[in-house]
């Protein structure tokens, strides 16, 4: 491949992209695509182009700082927040503005491109609110709803636990019913920890995800909205870790936290049920995150090697670049088309669902190889930003079930769909 070469004067200063906003949207806009924008409708439109004017203004321009200094990205998730982009999947009466899956895929790629962390962020306040919107009552969807949508309170989703990873249903954290007046318990205690918790650090709203009975695997897993302050919580320091410093994750641990019986979502027994409905939702939000990542490390690429090389790119380039253009269009038909199909039927396969979180994610951490590689010696400078999206890619391939369990699950729906075939 072409070695950058003479044309290198300023390549240590910042791309254009990354401090102005109107070249930030100038690059992006040259990179729709018009076969996937026909996946999306006027509203949906409207949704993406929104997200990425805030993007422009108020997230992408601090992104390198965020991740340099390994800052919160608190302001940039509230800029989403007061342009009403915090609540897509949540109902007017709550906050939000009742869209579909289609624009809150379109949102999230838009925010990814433009700072992986602060998607991370606004991932994570979606996965706190969706149990409660899918399975609380009324009086907790009112009590925790908006201040999720606005940011006002942060959101965290505790499943996870040291020995408990993708296989949530082994999980050890124990729920203990007190006795109340009647049949019915009063409440509960919960006794556990929980680790790699997105936000756990700073959360307001956790939704815990405990079990009633550790012998009865699925069976007894309970989810409880437990707030931040509650007595018998405490956190641990947030992670070092190789990419997404603006977003903080950390451990959690209940020691007979009291939680009211009021507080639980769903029935006893019923946590399982929605961590497999809530799956559909964070795998949607982690193959969106793949297709920004993979896009924001292809734009960062083009806008250095134009830098490079003036306006006509070496033909091994852009060759390279070609093939990881087609990644990304690819990527995005699959992520629009299994969102489509669960605004369309309430939901996709299993398979589907696996396929589109895997692939998309794989692209993003490829993509952003790519964007590194060509590049040749100026690959890793963070000035010109691609080894970012390189070391933020590489955890969307472990969240939200790793892309190893996401294959497992792919090759169970293709057996399932030829165990009537194949005798």
């Amino acid at each position: 491949m072409s070695s950058p070469g003479a044309g290198t004067a300023g390549i240590s200063e910042p791309l254009a992209m990354d401090t102005d906003p109107a070249a930030y949207l100038a690059m992006h806009a040259a990179l729709d695509e018009e076969v996937a924008d026909a996946l999306l409708d006027d509203r949906e439109r409207a949704v993406r182009t929104r997200t990425r004017e805030v993007v422009a203004e108020h997230v992408a321009p601090g992104a390198a700082a965020r991740d340099r200094d390994r800052v919160f990205a608190h302001d940039s998730y509230q800029a989403l927040a007061r342009a009403g982009l915090g609540g897509l999947l949540v109902p007017e009466e709550y906050g939000g503005t009742d869209g579909s899956t289609v624009a809150y895929a379109a949102a999230m790629e838009e925010i990814t491109a433009g700072c992986p962390a602060t998607s991370l962020v606004y991932m994570t306040q979606m996965h706190a609110a969706y149990p409660i919107l899918r399975s609380g009552s009324a009086d907790l969807a009112r009590a925790y709803l908006p201040g999720l949508v606005d940011g006002s309170r942060y959101g965290s989703l505790g499943v996870t636990e040291p020995g408990a990873g993708s296989d949530a249903s082994s999980l050890r954290t124990l729920a203990v019913p007190e006795p109340g007046a009647d049949a019915a318990p009063a409440g509960y205690t919960l006794s556990g920890s929980k680790t790699f918790i997105t936000t756990g650090d700073m959360a307001d709203v956790i939704i815990c995800f405990a079990t009633l009975d550790p012998a009865a695997g699925r069976r007894g897993i309970t989810a409880f909205v437990v707030d931040g302050d509650a007595p018998g919580l405490t956190r641990s320091a947030p992670f070092s870790k190789m990419g997404m410093h603006g977003s903080s994750t950390a451990e959690l641990f209940f020691d007979r936290t009291p939680v009211p019986a009021s507080h639980r979502l769903g029935g006893e027994g019923e946590g399982w049920a929605i961590v497999v409905s809530s799956v559909t939702k964070s795998r949607i939000s982690a193959a969106a995150q793949g297709i920004g990542l993979a896009r924001g490390a292809y734009a960062h690429a083009l806008a250095a090697l134009h830098r490079i090389h003036g306006s006509t790119l070496p033909a091994d380039v852009a060759f390279a670049l070609a093939d990881q253009r087609g990644r990304i269009l690819s990527g995005r038909l699959m992520l629009l088309t299994v969102a489509h199909e669960v605004d369309r039927s309430g939901g996709a396969t299993g398979g589907a669902i696996g396929l589109m979180k895997q692939t998309c994610t794989d692209i993003g951490w490829q993509v952003a190889v790519a964007a590194t590689r060509v590049l040749g010696r100026f690959g890793d400078l963070a000035v010109l930003g691609a080894e970012r999206y390189l070391r933020d890619a590489k955890v969307t391939q472990i969240y939200d079930g790793t892309n190893d369990v996401q294959r497992l699950l792919v090759a169970r729906d293709t057996a399932g769909r030829l165990k009537d075939v194949l005798r």
